[in-house]
């Protein structure tokens, strides 16, 4: 983009204008501006304009999105009777009437009829930049008005006054503020735009505790040390811009994770960072994570990290296909390196060496190899590594004082009694390997109690350019407690002598670690190897660990450590078992429902995978994880709860140490599904909970409903127990017998749901198993008993479903009843399924994606029906009909696409909560 050379931003030219204006006389302040009567003036003006453009002749191939497809398109004309633009799209015509077409889509024929820049339409340019401010896309219409000034400087005053006739509308976000401390990039392939200004705010809010998830592949910034970035097994991509106090995720729409890939920060510009395009392929992003696109040809899977020379990027290398990749243009073209064998573990570009003949170093599990021509010709440097398959790789070189030093890990072994493996170094460029097990550093060979590993192994470690010889080593520990325990060692001398500086427990006098809701609750820290680790290429003091929920960072060497993870409510560090906890947006877990207490609307209560449980007392704003005596003996995850309908506090809850059903990870045998679970009762607002448990099977409860009818005190309850079939209690919950006549197949009792209607019927599903190669067609689907549970019948014979994950039955109608399946037997099985006449035939309403789970009705807009998506959706994973399912359209801006459940707030029916597989609870518009 060619910019003025003299012009300052123009929110800056723009503010100094209107603060001269002020300073001539004083006005009456002027009417407020109503921004839809300027939104319409300048639609009007932007038809009125392309039509004189359109009149010299077609703006032909203008790349054009067509829902998820963008084609070329030309456009002819503008026929001011009918208020239409005609196009042509790869032959078919087509009518664009400029009062219903997109606000965005409008901007930007604008910007494409205003042609080059040397036949530049100034005014068509202003025109498209306001329209784009008022599309709350700062950073966009900046670039356009800076081509319009370029070739009419007057073009700011007719800018101002599109901005004043839009008011509030137009108003841009506040920048996000840049590193004052590294200079940004101008010139070349990875320049960024001028300014990152942040889009609007989302409509979505995150709710509940925060992490709680597995975390991997996180990196920090070298232009901004505040700026992180971490990915989530679960698809979500979090970015932090004060150093890890809060997070934002990264729409799904924008990028997806990729836990194997470390992302790459600019070396000097903070708004640019390349990432795995998901598991295959690059994006880029030029304003710190608001937009991402897709980048270079490098199409392979992406693994290991993607690195960039600090003195050079347009030097850079990646892992992908199990192979080392360069590129010399800054990503845009890539060139398999031929040498190095195995999965990149790793990069390091030597900065002792000259930028046009860089030494370059890539790690992978069968050893260290060494380019001394930029990565063109390679040869292996393992001379010395007593074994191969190395789990970890890290290199640092500093310019000024010559300094090279190269760490890898390696596994342990028991030398007669004596360990081998763990650190070892090279200080001569790969030349010899060498141990830097040092002094001080763990090196026993034996178990210290049944929660550490046989003897201590080390994954990550971890140097920088700025003090190579500075060593961080990440361990699994042989005891709980230290000196034993899993901690961060550090070296200040290569490896000879080392010091732990990671004491989590609060049972040791050293501790020096920030509490996180599960520390407060029960006093003690659960040790955990990171999944992964970082540290600041510029400072290394600054170094961040994620493991399996939660993450960690120093910000003066190992003295003391935070809790990225987790912000207590009262900005304690050390809160007592009674604290309450703020959501910071990294939110990782997975969620099962959201319930507001039928008896008290402050009181919020979120069903968790992992976590379990919390509570909230103020309405969503702070929460409470549970701890010792108040927990249930299945503390992993609860799956429902069902509230008394008289006795306020009181409820029975679904529990078991078994996550994911029904999902597939558990249908695909990702994960074992034979763990203990079962009922508890709370009396106390689900503060506390015990075990109501008697006469069931220890096995994962999935579903637990109570019968409105039957007596207080003495209630009528319904339990789903997975692969044991449905249990009935008539005392309260004390005690429970078996009433699965009909129900299932002697194959497959895999009972998920049960939901009892007001008119008393009572409904159950059956999902999927596999066996001998697929999917087993022996008991699943949804039954009913018209009999309190005494007998079952199948209702969806005639709408065969391998893989069924959740259904809904109209409050109003037993018989009209939802089930939302997943592709198994074929591919065109998945999708919401709907039956109107109790199962005797089903009509299927949609199918978005391969995995729908559930459909959910608004209880106070008829019509209304949420589809839900959980895993492979290609798209939004949220759809809503508000023609009881004739057509759907996606919520697009729920910025997590893996969705299972809808829940609704009684007192506001514009509001919804949405419970999503890997991205906790979000709080957003009914629309």
């Amino acid at each position: 983009m060619r910019r003025a050379p003299h012009f300052l931003p123009w929110l800056l030219l723009l503010s100094l204008a209107v603060r001269a204006e002020e300073a001539k006389t004083e006005t009456p302040t002027p009417p407020a501006a109503d921004p839809a009567a300027g939104l319409a003036e300048l639609r009007k003006t932007c038809f009125e304009h392309l039509q004189m453009i359109l009149a010299k002749g077609p703006v032909k191939d203008v790349p054009w999105a067509m829902g998820a497809a963008t084609q070329k398109a030309t456009f002819d004309k503008a026929d001011a009777k009918q208020e239409t633009v005609h196009a042509n799209f790869g032959g078919t015509a087509l009518d664009l009437k400029w009062k219903t077409i997109e606000t965005k889509q409008l901007a930007e024929l604008l910007r494409v009829a205003a042609g080059p820049d040397d036949a530049l339409d100034a005014k068509a340019c202003v025109l498209a930049a306001a329209l784009t401010l008022a599309d709350q896309r700062a950073d966009a219409a900046e670039k356009l008005i800076d081509r319009a000034l370029a070739k009419d400087p007057g073009a700011l005053d007719q800018y101002k006054e599109w901005v004043k006739k839009l008011g509030a509308m137009a108003e841009p976000p506040k920048p996000k503020p840049v590193s004052v401390s590294a200079p940004k990039n101008t010139t070349g392939p990875n320049a960024s735009p001028a300014s990152a200004s942040a889009p609007p705010p989302s409509k979505w809010t995150p709710l509940g505790l925060s992490g709680g998830g597995a975390m991997f592949s996180p990196a920090i910034s070298p232009a901004d040390p505040k700026e992180l970035i971490i990915n989530c097994d679960m698809s979500g991509v979090y970015l932090s811009q004060d150093d890890g106090a809060n997070w934002r995720i990264v729409h799904w729409e924008q990028l997806h994770s990729n836990t194997g890939c470390r992302p790459g920060f600019h070396p000097t510009d903070a708004n640019v960072i390349f990432a795995s395009a998901g598991w295959r392929g690059l994006k880029v992003t030029r304003d710190r994570g608001e937009h991402w696109e897709p980048f270079g040809d490098l199409q392979g899977r992406t693994e290991g990290e993607i690195a960039i020379d600090p003195g050079n990027p347009n030097l850079m290398f990646a892992g992908a296909d199990g192979a080392a990749w360069r590129s010399l243009d800054g990503g845009k073209t890539w060139k398999k390196c031929d040498g190095p064998k195995g999965k990149v573990l790793g990069f390091h570009i030597d900065q002792t060496t000259p930028p046009e003949r860089r030494v370059c170093f890539v790690g992978t599990p069968e050893g260290v190899w060494r380019s001394d021509d930029g990565g063109g010709a390679w040869a292996e440097k393992s001379s010395g590594l007593p074994w191969k398959n190395l789990r970890w790789f890290s290199g640092g070189s500093n310019a000024k004082d010559k300094t090279v030093a190269l760490y890898v890990t390696l596994p342990s072994k028991n030398d007669g009694g004596k360990l081998a493996g763990g650190v070892y170094r090279s200080l001569d460029k790969g030349e010899k390997w060498e141990s830097a097990m040092g002094a001080g550093i763990n090196t026993e060979t034996k178990r210290g109690d049944e929660w550490s590993a046989d003897m201590a192994e080390y994954i990550q470690v971890l140097t920088n350019n700025v003090k190579p010889l500075t060593v961080w080593a990440f361990n699994k520990g042989t005891k709980v407690l230290p000196p034993h325990h899993c901690t961060a060692f550090r070296s200040d001398d290569g490896g000879k002598n080392w010091r732990a500086t990671f004491f989590g427990d609060p049972r040791s006098k050293e501790c020096n670690v920030d509490y996180d809701y599960q520390v407060a609750a029960t006093g003690q820290h659960y040790p955990s190897v990171p999944e992964s680790t970082a540290i600041d290429p510029n400072n290394p003091e600054h170094v961040m660990t994620v493991d399996e929920g939660r993450c960690f960072i120093t910000n003066d060497g190992g003295k003391s450590w935070r809790t990225g993870h987790a912000r207590s409510a009262s900005g304690s560090s050390k809160p007592g078992k009674d604290e309450t906890f703020i959501c910071n947006g990294l939110v990782v877990t997975s969620t099962w429902h959201y319930y507001i207490d039928p008896f008290d609307p402050n009181r919020h209560y979120i069903a968790y995978t992992d976590i379990g449980f919390a509570r909230s007392l103020d309405a969503g704003k702070t929460w409470r994880w549970l701890g010792p005596g108040e927990w249930p003996p299945w503390v992993n995850t609860c799956y429902e709860v069902a509230f008394d309908p008289e006795i306020a506090g009181k409820a029975w809850g679904a529990f078991s140490n078994v996550h994911d059903i029904p999902n597939n990870n558990i249908i695909g045998g990702g994960h074992g599904a034979n763990g203990p679970g079962g009922v508890c009762v709370s009396v106390d607002h689900c503060a506390g909970w015990k075990t109501s448990n008697q006469g069931l099977p220890e096995a994962p409860a999935l579903s637990v409903v109570v019968d409105p009818k039957s007596p207080k005190g003495n209630r009528t309850l319904y339990a789903a127990i997975w692969e044991h079939g449905v249990f009935k209690s008539t005392d309260d919950g004390k005690s429970w017998t078996k009433k699965s006549t009909g129900l299932g197949a002697a194959a497959n009792m895999r009972t998920i749901r049960v939901q009892l209607h007001p008119d008393g019927t009572l409904f159950c599903l059956v999902t999927a198993k596999r066996g001998g190669g697929g999917f087993l067609g022996e008991g699943v689907g949804l039954y009913r008993s018209k009999d309190a549970g005494e007998s079952w019948e199948q209702i969806n014979k005639t709408q065969v479903l391998h893989w069924p994950k959740d259904f809904t039955v109209d409050s109003k109608d037993s018989k009209t009843l939802y089930i939302g399946a997943a592709n198994a037997g074929s591919p065109g099985e998945g999708g919401l399924y709907r039956t109107t006449d109790g199962g005797a035939t089903w009509k299927k309403l949609c199918q978005h994606g391969p995995e729908h789970f559930g459909a959910f009705l608004h209880p106070k807009r008829p019509g209304w029906i949420y589809a839900t998506l959980a895993e492979g959706a290609p798209e939004s994973a949220l759809w809503l009909s508000k023609d009881n399912g004739a057509t759907w359209q996606p919520l697009k801006d729920l910025p997590f696409n893996v969705v299972q459940r809808v829940e609704f707030d009684p007192a506001n029916d514009n509001q919804i909560y949405v419970c999503t597989f890997g991205g906790s609870i979000w709080r957003g518009p009914a629309e």
